[in-house]
């Protein structure tokens, strides 16, 4: 499908139905599929043949959704994970052990924050976070003889910095790391990663991939272009044998395929994080309509911030596609079209007017969500990044009283108006 613009890949790409099969991609919901011999089913435990066999490994539905998915970052493939937070896991663990580091950017989602700096340090997985805005001789100090990856957000949720994707690649590679990026806020709509050096991405899918509140997953897509062989003393989970599989060496059996067969094959085989075919179907109904949603999300953003950013009772507007933004320029080198429906802004009132203001929202609905057709709003400080003290906090970009409102599809007036309402009342 690489030849289609995107809008058509995300109809047609993963999944191609022959003459007389379902048009619409069939969900398999069954965990096991049959074969004839003993010796059928023992290659594809060996990983000699493809198949399936186990849907935890590889189900027909997932895997279509997977390919689309890798179709449209521009990836030679894909795994999908049963959250956003587990493809971020994921996607680290895959070539971190206990004894390895990790640069990840500052400003990245609460929840990811917790996963690297807490809970994989207790596995023995350091992290090192750095602001991303640093100029490049602060970064480079941030790397040791066991950096294995650099972990950061095309888009920061909430803080929303826009990524200087390029430099961050240049840095990666220079120390021998490839880059990892989570796409999830801008979408291969808006950005696509692998064009500026990027070598892995991740999203929730949770999000404006499924755009419904429907369903909680992630996806973790292989660019096949870090070259895992060529530092194969740091990467000797891919460049020497696997005892679990009778001593395969991914990189040699596998080629561009070898971390995402090793992501599915090991990691996927032991934990198990997987989504149901029927959460991979309601993804792929939502990919069908992302470019016209995203498109729909920016334009409302783009008219709400404006609004926002006229209102006296509004202190400041953080939302790229404002010309004042601090990060206007870097996204219209990355994301021409639009960035996303996320704005964050804070009131002159503080905290305590943040709270009076999203508790007078008649339209927009206070959820632990951002990012799918129905406008919603949160408090970080009390919410997703509730776990952080202070000083984390203000690293991450967030202040006390910061609102992140996500701009749903509704009619842009109606969401102004609300806002509007919502604001005398704070």
């Amino acid at each position: 499908m690489s030849n289609y613009r995107i809008e058509t890949k995300c109809l047609h790409s993963g999944y191609k139905p022959g003459k007389g099969e379902p048009r619409q991609l069939p969900i398999y919901q069954s965990t096991t599929f049959k074969y004839d011999t003993t010796d059928e089913m023992g290659k594809l435990f060996d990983l000699e043949e493809e198949g399936y066999f186990y849907t935890r490994l590889q189900n027909p539905t997932n895997d279509a959704v997977a390919a689309k998915i890798a179709d449209l970052e521009g990836g030679v493939g894909a795994i999908l994970t049963s959250s956003g937070q587990a493809a971020t896991f994921y996607s680290i663990f895959n070539i971190c052990e206990a004894g390895d580091h990790v640069v990840c950017s500052s400003t990245v989602y609460g929840g990811t924050f917790n996963l690297l700096g807490v809970t994989m340090k207790k596995l023995g997985i350091e992290s090192t976070f750095v602001d991303p805005d640093a100029p490049v001789e602060e970064l480079n100090k941030a790397f040791r003889p066991n950096t294995k990856a650099v972990f950061a957000e095309t888009i920061a949720n909430p803080a929303l910095v826009v990524l200087d994707i390029e430099k961050f690649a240049k840095i990666a590679h220079e120390h021998e790391v490839p880059l990892i990026v989570d796409n999830t806020f801008a979408t291969p709509v808006n950005c696509r990663p692998f064009e500026w050096g990027a070598d892995i991405v991740t999203h929730s899918t949770t999000k404006y991939m499924d755009g419904h509140a429907a369903q909680v997953g992630g996806v973790i897509v292989d660019s096949g272009n870090f070259d895992w062989a060529k530092y194969g003393d740091k990467y000797h989970g891919l460049t020497t044998p696997d005892e679990s599989y009778h001593g395969i060496v991914y990189t040699e059996r596998f080629g561009k395929l070898a971390y995402i067969t090793k992501a599915t094959s090991q990691l996927m085989r032991d934990l198990g994080s997987i989504p149901s075919p029927q959460n991979c179907f309601i993804l792929n109904l939502g990919l069908e309509s992302l470019p016209l949603r995203v498109e729909r999300h920016c334009y409302n953003a783009q008219k709400v911030a404006e609004y926002l950013n006229a209102h006296e009772k509004v202190s400041h507007v953080n939302f790229a596609g404002l010309p004042g933004d601090k990060y206007h320029e870097l996204a219209k080198k990355y994301m021409p079209k639009g960035t996303c429906g996320v704005i964050s802004f804070e009131l002159t009132g503080g905290r305590e007017a943040a709270v009076r203001f999203m508790d007078s929202l008649k339209l927009a609905t206070i959820a632990t969500h951002v990012a799918d057709a129905k406008t919603c709003v949160l408090h970080p400080a009390s919410h997703t990044h509730r776990q952080m003290n202070d000083e984390e906090l203000a690293a991450a970009g967030v202040s006390p009283g910061m609102i992140r409102f996500s701009v749903g599809i509704e009619n842009a007036e109606d969401i102004i108006e609300d806002l509007e309402q919502a604001l005398a009342n704070a």
